[in-house]
């Protein structure tokens, strides 16, 4: 699915990237950064990628980014990158939550495309101001729910949409992970301790970390809306101020039910997302952790293996598909198929165009989509798991 690039001008130039976040010591820029070379759709040009100013400094170094393009504010990189006529032409959000916003407004009343990490803000205000800003300057808004990008999810996504599912009647969905069985924020890491904080993390802890993950899965394959859900979002560990363990019912428009389970104190379990869809033809099941495979039952019929690229993958497969058959791939690539289809949309609207009906990649209305479901989840588990609607 790679689009041939060059460092020179044309059709085809990587695209300006900048990154705000990301710097020393954090995990997730270099997964963006990473995933955005991939597909050599990419090149990082400027970043303010970190609060400390001399932090942000020597981690633009160290990337090989020029001094005069490593700034020590977003609001200052957006006001100089905007004005620049080699200027960013897409910015990376990989900031703790709570900046997601903030950040996100700056770069797009710069006229600058944002690809930003989920949850897209920590507030639902927030969220729909970010919605009708992105409506109103017309920019392409990229949300980055990486498991989309896998190719047996598409294929899993497909299938539904095909009818080979039938009418969809469950719809169950896990993220297990055991990371924070233990106070770890209390003892200064860096990444326990913003996401358990209220004030950088927002509302939900898990729920939002890797809840939101879950949610949108589900929602993704099966293409269904979601019209209440009953939510007990749980804190078992001493002192922390955030639910670490989440239980939701759901109800689907149309009738479908459904259940979601997220924990990251599931002793034993590492980066457990898995989601299973029946319907009355038949059933899938995917686990990210095996992401080349997806099961699939026609009732009445022995289950069948599929494979990424193997016998039965489909061309929504196929074009997120990198190597042959055999060869894993895996959460990296999965992230690249975001950012290659992102580069996809932002060439399209630079030339005053849609792009191709085949580009799929998480929007702003999905963003939206999540953390309504975090508001939703909050506010349900506080009333002692009372049923709220959605829609």
């Amino acid at each position: 699915m790679a689009i041939e690039a060059s460092s020179g001008g044309g059709a085809h130039a990587r695209i300006r990237l900048g990154m705000v976040g990301g710097g020393q010591g954090a995990f997730i820029g270099a997964v963006h950064r990473i995933a955005a070379r991939i597909d050599d759709q990419f090149v990082l040009t400027a970043g303010a990628l970190a609060s400390d100013p001399a932090r942000a400094k020597a981690s633009a170094r160290e990337l090989g980014v020029a001094d005069d393009r490593a700034y020590t504010s977003f609001e200052e990189m957006a006001k100089a990158e905007a004005v620049r006529s080699d200027g960013i032409e897409a910015v990376s959000i990989v900031t703790p939550n709570h900046l997601h916003a903030p950040v996100a407004r700056a770069f797009l009343e710069a006229g600058i495309h944002v690809i930003c990490d989920k949850p897209l803000t920590t507030s639902l205000a927030e969220a729909e101001e970010l919605v009708e800003l992105v409506r109103k300057t017309g920019k392409v808004f990229v949300v980055t729910h990486n498991y989309t990008g896998y190719p047996m999810v598409r294929q899993a996504r497909a299938m539904v949409a095909n009818g080979d599912l039938g009418e969809i009647r469950l719809v169950q969905a896990e993220y297990l992970q055991d990371w924070l069985t233990e106070p770890l924020e209390a003892s200064g890491h860096k990444q326990a301790a913003w996401r358990t904080d209220p004030t950088r993390s927002g509302a939900g802890g898990c729920i939002g970390d890797i809840g939101t993950h879950a949610y949108n899965l589900a929602c993704f394959v099966t293409g269904l809306e979601l019209e209440e859900l009953l939510a007990q979002l749980s804190t078992f560990v001493g002192g922390r101020r955030l639910d670490d363990n989440v239980q939701i019912l759901l109800k689907w428009k149309g009738g479908a039910k459904g259940m979601l389970w997220a924990s990251q104190v599931a002793v034993g379990n590492e980066n457990g997302l898995t989601l299973r869809v029946y319907g009355t033809k038949g059933g899938l099941e995917w686990a990210q952790e095996n992401p080349n495979y997806l099961w699939f039952a026609p009732y009445g019929q022995p289950k069948q293996l599929l494979t990424r690229e193997g016998a039965g993958a489909l061309v929504d497969a196929r074009r997120v598909s990198r190597v042959p058959s055999g060869h894993p791939e895996g959460y990296l690539e999965g992230f690249a198929t975001i950012y290659a289809e992102a580069a996809r949309a932002i060439r399209a609207a630079q030339t005053g165009k849609a792009p191709d009906s085949s580009v799929i990649f998480p929007t702003i209305e999905d963003g939206l989509a999540g953390v309504k479901f975090i508001d939703a989840a909050v506010s349900s588990s506080a009333r002692n798991g009372a049923w709220v609607r959605m829609i």
